[in-house]
């Protein structure tokens, strides 16, 4: 080499290179958005059969949690909004986690040292409550989608549920993506002895083939049990032969989920927080959710500034924004749920008016990792959304219910639902759903166009996360006043929440997006 010549830094590595852009779906007939194509073609269909938005959700809920196994599914928790066409305001169907009544924080010992690749705080040995049966709550989920489908559908319960009970026999596609999220989490898969039968074949994650169609894997008994739901209703889950496989299951794995957790299981109907913001009405999940968080978010950006399009004005005073509520949130509350969480997030709408936003978790990937062999319930690690240290403001205790991140809403312009919306990705949630309404209301975008927007995301108060396509003066606003962290918008990491909205104009017709970078992910108008 001349010595003249100059030594050129390694370049920093990027995953992509490449443009991706998500179709969106337009039509008047009603929607479905789901972060499974299968799963919101299940509740198209239900709209097509005459199913209202309600209908559709619930059909969708119990599709893609046996699709989409990692985020969702009978073992989990959620909270949902609903507005009925012609009511003055949404309803807040709460379903959301509560710790066993036996839970002893004792049980969680410390090993005085502090994690880093999930959340910054005190590690626990053998991370018992992160996976495997001491981390697992009571699964709401399935009494939250009935709830919602006694109080507002109209379709037979059997009917609505009879795609997952198919979905399930035929078993779960393992493609790229699926075999992408089964090594993520094969770690502890492995650990629990019909998670591993299922989901690693040989031992191993299963390997796409280069040619030709994926393998299938069925998930245990999860088609009996779903199409016993139909049957039965949720008190064969909570109260009948299921719960008895349930509670023995985890029993016997040494967990301490008793038949009194699963019979305390009542979702909770509520009147959703109103929030005003500019012309709008935001309406959001109360308690202990995102929502009264967005609240202040929205408070501190009444005078932010609108341009023709979010430029670094916007961008910074976002970031500033986002910084002082969540260092509210995190000193009052406790921090809450970790940031690497799988969640999945379902939207849909009727001709007639009515709008559903509905966000549904196991928590972790994979939640505890346990699959139950009597029914094939993969169960949540709830546990987890606590904070183990003695007397914090987010401290385990018996019976006692977490922070959570989840942000569905539902904006009233004039009166009317407009836009219903939500997002998977843990603390990353709120930053995204903010984004995404406000370049659609403020800033009048298209949905599709607001899905490929690049957006910031700001999960603690110290730091910003920035996506290295935004222009320059961007980054240099945000870089004024705020440590920046530039992070690409990948398939895995996923370093942004996984958003979707639907939005409707006033001549009835509705258009829909789900996230850019989930390649199963679809809105389909019916």
């Amino acid at each position: 080499m001349n010595d003249a010549t100059p030594v050129r830094a390694l370049p920093d590595h990027r995953s992509q290179n490449w443009t991706i852009r998500k179709p969106g779906a337009r039509g008047t007939g009603g929607m479905v958005v789901s972060q499974s194509s299968v799963a919101a073609g299940v509740g198209a269909d239900v709209l097509r059969a005459g199913g209202n938005a309600a209908d559709a959700a619930v059909a969708t809920a119990f599709a893609v949690g046996v699709v989409e196994p990692w985020n969702s599914g009978l073992g989990g928790i959620g909270h949902a909004l609903v507005h009925q066409a012609g009511a003055a305001e949404a309803e807040h169907c709460d379903f959301g986690p509560v710790a066993p009544a036996g839970l002893d924080p004792a049980a969680f010992k410390l090993t005085g040292r502090i994690k880093t690749d999930l959340f910054a705080w005190p590690e626990v040995e053998g991370d018992t409550n992160i996976h495997g049966p001491l981390s697992v709550v009571a699964n709401t989920a399935p009494a939250g989608y009935v709830s919602l489908h006694k109080r507002f559908g109209r379709m037979p319960l059997a009917e609505l549920i009879q795609p997952a009970v198919g979905l399930a026999r035929r078993g779960l596609p393992a493609d790229w993506f699926a075999a992408l999220k089964i090594a993520s989490a094969a770690k502890d898969l492995r650990r629990y002895s019909e998670s591993a039968r299922i989901y690693l074949p040989d031992g191993l994650p299963p390997a796409p083939p280069y040619v030709g169609a994926p393998t299938a894997l069925v998930q245990g008994r999860l088609a009996d049990t779903l199409e016993a739901i139909g049957r039965e209703g949720t008190d064969v889950l909570y109260r009948g032969a299921i719960a008895a496989g349930i509670v023995g299951d985890i029993r016997d794995a040494g967990g301490l989920l008793a038949r009194s957790d699963l019979e305390a299981v009542e979702p909770a109907w509520r009147t959703a927080l109103a929030i005003p913001h500019r012309r709008a009405l935001v309406q959001a999940a109360t308690g202990l959710t995102a929502g009264p968080t967005l609240a202040r978010v929205l408070a501190l950006l009444a005078d932010a500034p609108v341009a023709a399009a979010p430029d670094g004005a916007w961008y910074a005073a976002l970031a500033r924004a986002m910084r002082t509520a969540y260092a509210e949130r995190l000193s009052g509350k406790g921090a809450g749920a970790p940031m690497a969480t799988h969640t999945t997030h379902l939207t849909a709408a009727d001709k007639d008016g009515m709008m559903v936003a509905l966000t549904t978790t196991l928590l972790s990937s994979f939640g505890s990792r346990l699959v139950l062999p009597s029914s094939g319930i993969l169960m949540n690690n709830g546990v987890m959304w606590f904070d183990p240290r003695p007397g914090a403001p987010n401290g385990m205790a018996g019976g006692k219910r977490p922070l959570t991140n989840m942000c569905p809403i539902i904006v009233l312009r004039d009166g009317r639902p407009v836009l219903a919306a939500g997002a998977s990705g843990g603390r990353r949630i709120l930053a995204s759903v903010v984004q995404m309404m406000s370049f659609v209301l403020d800033f009048g975008m298209a949905p599709e166009d607001a899905a490929h927007q690049p957006r910031i995301d700001v999960s603690d108060p110290d730091a910003v996360t920035a996506d290295p396509r935004l222009p320059g003066p961007v980054l240099a606003a945000l870089s004024a006043e705020n440590p920046v962290k530039l992070a690409e918008h990948t398939v895995l990491p996923v370093n942004y929440a996984c958003p979707n909205l639907i939005l409707r104009h006033d001549d009835g017709t509705l258009a829909g997006i789900s996230d850019a970078m989930i390649p199963w992910s679809a809105a389909i108008a019916a």
